[in-house]
């Protein structure tokens, strides 16, 4: 071959070696982004329109803007608020309860309130206020008010708890609540949402047990109670009457039992756009991560709510038309800690000590001081949680990694990265007397170590919600990767209640007076 040949070969072969690349790159970008968007891009979107745990969801629209509300339970900042244009792109609004300081178990005192904290929240606006209206099972009801849904906002004490309500603004100036499991009721209230009249009767669920999830509309004259009977196989229903207090007839809204991203949709609200279309925002249990928001068209066939198409919930379908486009945005995962605040993709296990953790101690990590001595990391202050996004590949796990200093660690500290459920695990570093050792934890036990003799080290977790495995592995250099341990095998279990979370946290079990700086925290979005 001639030189001049392969010149040419040589550089044609570069050539498309590093468009190749270019492309990778954008392919990769373009599939991180949609990781965490239903956005298609072409005018299409695909369910889940968000893949990450936003349960018991209430959507509304004031003027061009819709609001999702969804359970935290005992993550705080919680009753975490959503805004999108287009009821496909979200973005963080508001977390409307930024500590919650009703009983001392959520600042996690004698006791713990995993699986209890704000349930189910019913979000409406009325005469220029927001309002969200919630129950916890162990102190009762619960009122926030704002003037805007960004806040700030005003928490209040009910004398009585609604299981599940659906708060409803009458035209004849009259409030209601619906509320209850499996039978229905309707309580009439004042403008403090204290009851002035008595929990009424007006249906019991006669398809199974568990009607819940109560959401109340008028809707050309008529009454609809959008409930759900809940469940795995869950069945989305509407009642419908022309009286308030009823009598109720019943139909079925959706009831997919199709297995994959549709299967057993329910639980949500009834939306309408701008331009006269109706939807719905319903979710489905998804997995170890939690339960995911799903869109669905409405079409109404005689006064009645239909959602999906031929009896299923739709995947792929075209956008709602909401009189214009708008861009493509995601919900924020990484964080480099150089912002003087959390970003509000993050919540704290339970109620957190602000005087034991710093974006500011040192500028552009997150400092977490050891707060009080427990035995494990269910006990733990001041652990910093996250909600992971599944991917939509179902063949690529979702990986967390992030790099810590442990050298100002005391004896007996032990920080790390978790994926947190029940059962949890973690890969962690353990200060011992005259060592540093780098463990994996699965739920409570230590499986495998390492000694290590540097005041920096790099933690990865990869958990595939397809699979429900999560592993683990460390790094001294942050290129080179070595696994440790054992499979976590990831559960939604109803003691927790809510998805599995990434976390980050510093606990101490002899002393206090150590702390850890998280440089960063990243994702494969």
């Amino acid at each position: 071959m001639s030189f001049r040949k392969y010149f040419k070969r040589s550089f044609l072969q570069k050539t498309l070696t590093i468009l190749c690349g270019f492309l990778f790159i954008h392919a990769l970008q373009s599939v991180s982004a949609q990781n965490r968007t239903g956005d298609n891009g072409d005018g299409t979107y695909t369910n889940p329109v968000i893949a990450a745990d936003f349960p018991d969801l209430d959507v509304i629209r004031v003027k061009d803007c819709y609001y999702m509300v969804s359970t935290t339970m005992f993550v705080f900042p919680g009753v975490t608020i959503l805004k999108s244009h287009d009821l496909v792109n979200w973005s963080y609004c508001s977390n409307a309860v930024p500590r919650f300081d009703f009983a001392k178990q959520y600042n996690l005192l004698d006791g713990n309130r995993y699986g209890h904290g704000q349930w189910a929240t019913s979000l409406k606006y009325h005469n220029g206020k927001f309002y969200l209206l919630f129950i916890t099972l162990d102190e009762g009801g619960f009122m926030c008010t704002a003037d805007k849904a960004e806040g700030p906002w005003k928490i209040t004490h009910l004398p009585k708890g609604f299981y599940d309500p659906g708060l409803f603004f009458d035209d004849n100036g009259k409030i209601y609540v619906a509320h209850g499991n499996s039978k229905i009721m309707m309580t009439e209230v004042d403008e403090n949402l204290r009851p002035i009249g008595p929990d009424s009767l007006v249906y019991t669920g006669d398809i199974r047990s568990g009607l819940e999830g109560t959401h109340v509309y008028k809707i050309n004259g008529y009454y609809y109670l959008y409930c759900t009977y809940g469940g795995l196989d869950g069945i989305q229903v509407a009642l419908r009457s022309k009286n308030i207090y009823g009598p109720y007839e019943q139909r079925v809204v959706i009831r997919d039992t199709t297995k994959g991203v549709t299967f057993g949709i329910h639980q949500g609200a009834l939306i309408q756009t701008t331009t006269g279309q109706w939807w719905t925002m319903l979710f489905v249990d998804s997995g170890p991560f939690g339960r995911f928001p799903s869109l669905q068209p409405v079409k109404w066939v005689d006064t009645w709510p239909v959602a999906g198409e031929n009896g299923h919930g739709v995947i792929t379908y075209k956008k709602p038309d909401v009189g214009k486009n708008y861009n493509v945005e995601v919900l924020p995962t990484n964080d480099e800690f150089k912002a003087p605040i959390l970003g509000m993709q993050w919540g704290w296990n339970h109620n957190p000590d602000s005087t034991k953790w710093s974006l500011s101690e040192k500028s552009g990590v997150l400092r977490l001081h050891t707060v009080r001595v427990v035995d494990n990391l269910t006990e733990a202050v001041n652990t910093l949680t996250q909600r992971p996004f599944a991917k939509r590949n179902h063949l690529l796990p979702t990986i967390a990694t992030t790099k810590v200093d442990i050298s100002h660690m005391q004896p007996g500290d032990i920080a790390g990265l978790a994926v947190f459920q029940d059962p949890y695990a973690y890969i962690g570093i353990k200060r011992e007397a005259n060592k540093d050792l780098v463990i994996m934890v699965n739920n409570g036990k230590i499986i495998d170590s390492v000694q290590i003799n540097q005041g920096v080290v790099y933690l990865k977790t990869l958990a595939s919600n397809a699979t429900k495995k999560a592993s683990f592995a460390f790094s001294l250099d942050g290129d080179k990767y070595k696994p440790l341990g054992n499979d976590l095998e990831m559960a939604f279990n109803l003691k927790i209640f809510t998805g599995n979370k990434f976390c980050l946290f510093n606990y101490p079990t002899r002393k206090l007076g150590g702390y850890v700086d998280f440089d960063w925290f990243h994702t494969n979005y």
